[in-house]
């Protein structure tokens, strides 16, 4: 089990990358993550939802993703409260103090999927979420040492050295454990390290002596590393000014599945930019309002920051829109939340730029879709998810069709705003090209976004191989058959 000393330590990157590892050498492997909490999903063939890092993990082993890789998903939609999500299904919204109390039922959910994954496979590498060192989280922790006590399995943890202060991080979060947990610990991996590594020599001997377990490895800063983000926004970018395209996304509160705009973020022919607080949505080509959790409260907290009069400004400029999802809903007519699915039962306005109304409701749409996108009277095969409450009328052109022959989309009578339920169809570049001939008469770059995403691992399976003590980390398995 891989655990960090903070969240964003690089637990899900070092799982997929020890998962590439093992595959490599013809191990049968599973990720498993316990417990995660992420507005960026994925769906599964067996029509559940499950975080995205497990998705990219499994991936990794070359595996389809399945419920059981992540039986608790919790999905923020207030500050306080959250869906929660067992085995693939969303069961109810729950509080904070809710859930605590919840954690004994959920850890037998847990231990049911870590069952059926150890009967299937033979390894599982296991990602914790935060950090184990949480000392208000600990009772009935399912997510960490909770889980590893219960399931008895060994613990690494990570830090990243860019955020600095590693060594306290690293001495700070064992120290707090308890004896038990100390002792489940089999040692450190420090990650993302520029420069000298003579020069880090002296602080790795501290803390080996200080806490009497190993440095497994320092795993090196990785420039243009890009792998699916599980939940922070990478706003990291090269700014191009010879670009075709100019895209705006605008950052809302509870933004979801913002891996729909990576592909777009690499490629060279594309400046994405992400507008966050007290910014204005301007100097672009192609504005596309995101999916987000909680739409209602998203639609209010953009027409605060007079996002909605951006918009129709880049329209009477002639730019494109694109809702997706939450996005999609927002460009309606009306929002009905009759039931209260996402907070207070209500109505809202929507921005009026689609003839659509959408009534959210208690079920949830989660399925894997093959489509053909129609613009201009040009087609193109695109591929994607649907992950969204509610159900849309629309009484606009429809041109999205998808594979079972049902309709999806719209698209207004102007011909520049187009809104859709489908996740992830940007990520092709026949797709996308249709896109950017819509937008703006121009092809962008070919890219494999696929095989991109498989480089990513690979980066990271390599540096693992190259700098970490695989025959340490998995001797007791007796896993690597090559003495790597």
């Amino acid at each position: 089990m891989v655990q960090g000393t903070t969240s964003d330590a690089g637990k899900s990157v070092l799982v997929a990358g020890l998962c590439r590892v093992l595959q490599r050498q013809g191990i049968h492997v599973a990720p498993f993550k316990p417990q995660n909490m992420a507005l960026n999903s994925a769906v599964t063939k067996d029509g559940g939802e499950i975080g995205r890092a497990q998705a990219v993990q499994a991936q990794a082993c070359g595996i389809e993703p399945t419920v059981h890789m992540n039986p608790v998903l919790i999905k923020p939609n207030s500050d306080t409260g959250a869906q929660i999500i067992l085995q693939g299904k969303a069961i109810s919204d729950m509080d904070a103090a809710g859930f605590h109390d919840y954690k004994k039922v959920a850890m037998d959910t847990v231990l049911d999927s870590f069952s059926r994954l150890s009967q299937e496979y033979q390894s599982i590498m296991i990602e914790g979420a935060g950090s184990p060192a949480e000392i208000n989280l600990r009772e009935g922790d399912i997510a960490n040492m909770g889980f590893a006590e219960a399931a008895d399995v060994p613990v690494i943890i990570v830090a990243d050295i860019d955020r600095g202060g590693v060594f306290a991080h690293l001495f700070g979060t064992l120290a707090l454990l308890s004896e038990s947990e100390q002792a489940r610990v089999q040692g450190f991996v420090i990650n993302r390290f520029r420069g000298d590594i003579r020069l880090l020599q002296s602080g790795l001997d501290w803390l080996e002596e200080k806490t009497g377990k190993p440095v497994l490895g320092v795993l090196p800063y990785l420039h243009g590393f890009n792998l699916e983000a599980e939940d922070a926004i990478t706003t990291q970018q090269e700014l191009n000014n010879d670009v075709k395209l100019n895209i705006v996304v605008p950052v809302l509160t509870r933004i979801s599945n913002h891996t729909d705009f990576d592909a777009l973020r690499l490629n060279p022919d594309i400046n994405l930019r992400y507008v966050g607080q007290g910014e204005k949505i301007d100097k672009a080509d192609l504005v596309i309002l995101p999916g987000t959790k909680s739409v209602r409260d998203d639609l209010a907290y953009l027409r605060s920051q007079g996002w909605d009069k951006d918009i129709l400004r880049h329209l009477r400029l002639g730019g494109k829109v694109i809702g997706i999802c939450g996005g999609y809903q927002m460009l309606g007519k009306t929002i009905h939340d009759p039931d209260g699915v996402e907070g207070e039962p209500g109505e809202s306005t929507g921005l009026g730029l689609l003839d659509i109304h959408t009534v959210l409701t208690n079920s949830k749409q989660l399925t894997i879709e093959e489509a053909v996108l129609n613009l201009n009277d040009q087609n193109a095969k695109v591929k994607g998810y649907e992950i969204h409450v509610g159900r849309t009328d629309v009484y606009e052109k429809q041109p999205i069709t998808l594979s079972s022959g049902e309709h999806d989309g719209a698209l207004s009578e102007c011909g520049q705003i187009l809104g859709t339920y489908l996740h992830g169809f940007l990520d092709e570049t026949e797709g996308l090209n249709l896109i950017t001939e819509w937008v703006n008469g121009t092809q962008v770059k070919q890219q494999d976004y696929a095989a991109q995403k498989e480089q990513g691992i690979n980066r990271i399976a390599d540096a693992i191989e190259q700098h970490l003590n695989l025959d340490f980390l998995f001797r007791e398995n007796n896993l690597l058959t090559n003495n790597k």
